[in-house]
């Protein structure tokens, strides 16, 4: 299975921005689907956002029009460029292969140790 490590995170003030990346040890490129999750503590990980092969993205309704997907499949790459942060957005971030586009819910690698976000003025 492919190992990733997050990258990026910080501490931002509410409507800030910050560019997570992930970087990946399996060719990104064979992956159909790829992925990001955040955890809050105690809680399980929830989807972010994912990306195919082709360029088409989906979004959890609560970061829509906030948050965009990328890859690189030439550099093994990720990227989660996130603007008008709220604190809501708190949590650590992981990214990670989806089953499917229809099943983000369902991961299929391990999770990598994450990259933590936390949004607070």
């Amino acid at each position: 299975q492919g190992q990733f490590v997050e990258s990026g995170g910080g501490l931002v003030q509410p409507g800030g921005s910050l560019r997570l990346s992930c970087a990946a040890s399996e060719l990104i490129s064979r992956t159909v689907v790829f992925g990001w999750y955040r955890q809050v503590a105690g809680k399980e990980h929830e989807f972010v956002a994912s990306i195919t092969r082709d360029g088409s993205t989906d979004y959890a309704d609560s970061v829509k029009g906030r948050f965009t997907i990328s890859r690189d499949n030439t550099k093994n790459t990720a990227h989660l460029q996130m603007n008008s942060l709220g604190p809501e957005d708190t949590a650590v971030y992981f990214c990670n292969v989806p089953r499917s586009r229809k099943q983000v819910h369902l991961t299929t690698r391990n999770w990598g140790p994450g990259t933590q976000v936390t949004v607070s003025s």
